[in-house]
């Protein structure tokens, strides 16, 4: 964003609501709110838009310009945004951290709402099944669980060869209980096992279908 948002947009912007972001306008204002990346909008039907994280620091922010989002960051349900997969060098833990992801996780569960067939939000979608990996980290930390850094221990997780599987890691016991605790209520299916060299602990989960 090259520049702060009109007086019209920021009221908006101050009208989403809290708890899923949604915002509305006229066909042109959301545009306009898409192109500076302050909202997104909903890929299915009926195509409502919602503010990303930039969006809700401009909300949160009053009359301070928001800051602009980093280039080459992957789409995510809250718009611009990276699931931590754990062994991040920098990882912010801060409350603007802690926005991203609630808002990554309101979205996400929209798209649940939106795309499987009932309308459930308490099991992964498709969406999902295509993302295996960011979706299993996007869900750990939005439940609370710290993702591994540069030297601190946390969660890691990984692909594996298996279809519809990741791999989570934990040097701590506690810690991988809550990974599994976090998935389980997600909407996963966990099981725990033991590595054949080391017998390091670890959690497979996939995404539960019913």
């Amino acid at each position: 964003m090259t520049r702060p948002p009109t007086a019209a947009q920021r009221r908006i912007i101050e009208a989403a609501d809290p708890e899923t972001g949604r915002v509305s306008g006229s066909p042109a204002q959301l545009a306009r709110l898409v192109v500076l990346k302050l909202a997104f909008r909903h890929p299915r039907p009926p195509h409502d838009h919602f503010l990303t994280p930039a969006g809700h620091r401009v909300r949160e922010a009053g009359d301070e310009p928001p800051a602009a989002e980093p280039p080459g960051e992957p789409a995510a349900p809250g718009g611009p945004f990276a699931a931590r997969l754990g062994g991040e060098q920098e990882a912010d833990t801060g409350p603007a951290r802690a926005r991203e992801v609630r808002t990554a996780w309101q979205g996400l569960l929209e798209i649940r709402r939106m795309t499987n067939p009932d309308g459930a939000t308490d099991r992964p979608c498709a969406w999902e099944r295509g993302r295996l990996a960011s979706s299993a980290a996007l869900a750990l930390e939005a439940a609370g669980c710290a993702p591994a850094g540069g030297t601190s221990p946390g969660y890691r997780v990984r692909d594996t060869p298996q279809p519809e599987a990741v791999a989570v890691q934990d040097p701590e016991p506690d810690g991988l209980a809550a990974c599994a605790e976090a998935l389980r209520e997600a909407g996963w299916q966990v099981s725990e096992h033991a590595q054949p060299r080391g017998g390091a602990r670890y959690l497979l989960a996939s995404p539960r279908r019913a």
